[in-house]
C-alpha cells in the first residue's frame, strides 16, 4: 500500500531534514529513519494509536519531537509538537 505526505507536511519534513543536516548529517539520517519508522508503525498496527476523528490517527515519532497524523493510513501530515498540527484534517 502506498502512502503520501500532505504538501504542507512535505515542506515541514524538508525543513526539518535541512535543519538536522546543518547540525550533523548523521542526525538528519536518524530523523529520516525515525519518521519512516513512525509511518511503518502506524500502518502495521493502526489500532494502537489515538483516533482523533473518524479515520484520523496520531503517532509520536521516536527520539524527535514530531507527531505524524494519518488519514485513512495513506495520507500523512507531520508537525513539530509546538506547532499547529493538521488544521486541514479537523
Amino acid at each position: 500500500m502506498r502512502y503520501v505526505f500532505h504538501p504542507e507536511a512535505l515542506t515541514e519534513y524538508a525543513e526539518a531534514v535541512q535543519y538536522y543536516t546543518e547540525q550533523r548529517v548523521e542526525v538528519a539520517q536518524e530523523f529520516i529513519n525515525s519518521i519512516e519508522d513512525t509511518v511503518y508503525r502506524i500502518r502495521e498496527s493502526p489500532s494502537r494509536y489515538a483516533v482523533v476523528k473518524d479515520d484520523v490517527r496520531r503517532c509520536m515519532a521516536r527520539i524527535f519531537p514530531f507527531l505524524l497524523t494519518a488519514v485513512n493510513f495513506s495520507v500523512f501530515t507531520l508537525g513539530y509538537l509546538d506547532s499547529e498540527i493538521s488544521d486541514w484534517v479537523t
